[in-house]
């Protein structure tokens, strides 16, 4: 049997700001924001992903501290290139720090507005050999 990491939920203080800096900031995929008198969630998905992250109001996601997730970690085939796309978006990172030469020890970070952290580990081999393969649906596998 297969286990999937799916969700992982992010506290954030202020839910329309917090997805605002992932969608338009981080350049995550907004997959669906549902707001009504009992909720309001927001679900979004870093490209190329299985995972995602979910900011919201639910009871789970209510007695969270913002900011207290540290360390979540995204892995691209090129750090120095998403580093100054999420630079050029407007987003402060740390520099660039290789801790072994070997792929897989490059990394910097960056974090939300509420202090959530975020690690980015450089893999070159996943250009080649993507985690999940590319296709032309969505998410869900729609479109």
């Amino acid at each position: 049997m297969d286990w999937t990491l799916e969700v992982v939920i992010v506290p954030v203080s202020d839910i329309d700001n917090a997805a605002a800096f992932y969608s338009e900031k981080v350049g995550f995929t907004l997959d669906h924001h549902t707001k009504n008198e009992h909720m309001n969630v927001v679900q979004l998905t870093p490209k190329g992903s299985g995972c995602s992250i979910v900011i919201g109001n639910l009871p789970g996601q209510s007695d969270m501290t913002p900011g207290s997730i540290r360390g979540l970690q995204l892995v691209v085939s090129d750090a120095l290139a998403a580093r100054e796309e999420l630079v050029g978006r407007g987003v402060e990172c740390s520099e660039i720090q290789v801790f072994d030469e070997r792929d897989g020890g490059t990394f910097f970070g960056f974090a939300d507005p509420d202090g959530n952290t975020w690690a980015v580990q450089q893999l070159k081999v996943r250009a080649e050999k993507p985690l999940i393969p590319h296709d032309h649906r969505g998410r869900f596998g729609d479109e």
